[in-house]
């Protein structure tokens, strides 16, 4: 009997120890896992229209059996094999998992918005902050490239070619060009004086050369010190610089130390604010500093024209570039002579009646981010209405659609002052022209003497 009791007592343990050691051992976790490797991605600034590189974002899941569902906002776009991009994507899940990310702006501006990765089995959705920058969308060409000019030792003051430029505008909003001056051998080898010079385009109906922009060179020194140079809009002759484009750079530099040219446009894409602009030369004086209109002489030069809009016309402006030379007294009682130096407030007329004022004064030479490299040089003084080493301002009027379909007088009408021939002649460099612009096809505005 004795024997039997053992018998069943270590029956009774063994079976104990069996369930103590079933008991030791942990259940294994059955419970649904995803995760992801980033909270955040940022993007490299990118244009409108464009794509960015793609992010990449590594899942993790186990346990998991229903699909997981990744969607993105707008200018966001993902991917599982980093070729198709999707708004939004349904995945099987896998022990680990590839996720492709770009940034792909619609338009301009900061980008925020969240990737949200979810799926029936997870409780909390997974958020991953997103951020990219909008760019405009830009075409770039470059037209002169290190283009030398000077006069004597082998160089011209001037400079011309055919260049390749942007062939459709229909969506082109702006256009900018932008200039950048060099030297040959640093500060010694670009001309010491502040020189008139500018970029015209030829009209291919009338053969005339349009004035685009014009400049003021610096003493002794490029334009390095802006990342591109000097810029221009010159979104008004937008029609002009297209396709197969002839252009004429001049420097009235007197020296054998020649400045170093490039030029380069930007065509940016967006929505003009009229699908036709047509352009019309109203004065053209603007060859070089002195071959323009005598300031404070009598002289036979017309500023007087005749100008027909169209009827047709949606908007219409003047635009007007002027830079005085010379320094011609009586100076002014502040010790300025002229034109170089003078203040002065020029009208433009329409039939006899002032209709808008052209200030030729200070505009900020001292401001000049260049100056500091301008040593020698006079570069500080403002001047009247232009800078050393600056883009001369463009002088914009626009023009009442009241005047449109009935020819009126247009007159460039300079400020009274007489010379008394004791400090040599002053001059002012003018170019004037008419842009008219339409959402139909329209003809250009007519001009006659």
């Amino acid at each position: 009997m004795k024997k039997i009791v053992q018998f069943i007592f270590c029956l009774l343990f063994l079976a104990c120890g069996s369930n103590n050691e079933s008991s030791s051992s942990e259940p294994e976790n059955l419970n649904p896992t995803l995760n992801s490797n980033r909270t955040s991605l940022s993007f490299e600034d990118t244009m409108v229209s464009l794509k960015s590189e793609s992010k990449l974002i590594t899942l993790t899941s186990s346990n998991l059996n229903s699909d997981i569902l990744i969607e993105v906002p707008n200018d966001f776009e993902i991917s599982n094999d980093n070729t198709n991009f999707f708004n939004s994507l349904s995945i099987t899940p896998s022990a680990n998992m590839n996720l492709y990310v770009r940034f792909s702006p619609t338009d301009t501006g900061n980008s925020f918005g969240n990737l949200i990765i979810s799926s029936a089995e997870i409780d909390n959705d997974i958020s991953v902050s997103l951020y990219g920058n909008g760019l405009l969308m830009v075409h770039n060409y470059q037209a002169f490239d290190e283009q030398a000019l000077g006069f004597g030792g082998g160089f011209s003051q001037s400079a011309s070619g055919v260049f390749d430029l942007h062939d459709d505008v229909s969506n082109i909003e702006s256009v900018k060009m932008f200039l950048q001056i060099d030297c040959p051998n640093g500060s010694s080898g670009c001309d010491d004086w502040d020189r008139f010079a500018n970029i015209k385009v030829k009209d291919n109906y009338s053969g005339n050369w349009f004035e685009i922009g014009r400049y003021i060179t610096p003493y002794w020194t490029g334009t390095q010190v802006l990342e591109r140079g000097l810029e221009f809009d010159v979104t008004d002759f937008k029609f002009l610089l297209t396709g197969a484009t002839e252009l004429r750079i001049y420097i009235e530099n007197w020296t054998p130390k020649p400045d170093i040219i490039s030029i380069d446009f930007d065509y940016v894409v967006g929505t003009p604010d009229y699908q036709n602009y047509e352009v019309s030369e109203v004065l053209s004086l603007h060859s070089n500093s002195i071959d323009c209109v005598p300031y404070g002489v009598a002289h036979n030069i017309d500023l007087e024209k005749s100008v027909l809009i169209p009827a047709a016309a949606e908007s219409a402006h003047f635009r007007t570039i002027i830079t005085g030379w010379g320094h011609a007294t009586p100076t002014d009682p502040d010790g300025r002579p002229c034109a170089e130096w003078c203040y002065r407030t020029h009208d433009i007329k329409i039939n006899n009646a002032s209709a808008f004022q052209h200030y030729m004064g200070p505009i900020g030479c001292p401001s000049n981010p260049i100056n500091d490299e301008q040593d020698p040089g006079n570069w500080e003084p403002n001047r009247a209405g232009w800078c050393p080493g600056m883009a001369v301002p463009v002088r914009t009027d626009n023009i009442d659609s009241s005047h449109n379909g009935s020819p009126f007088i247009f007159e460039y009408d300079l400020q009274d002052w007489t010379s008394n021939g004791a400090g040599g002649n002053a001059f002012y460099a003018i170019s004037t022209y008419v842009i008219v612009k339409s959402n139909s096809e329209i003809n250009p505005a007519v001009i006659q003497d």
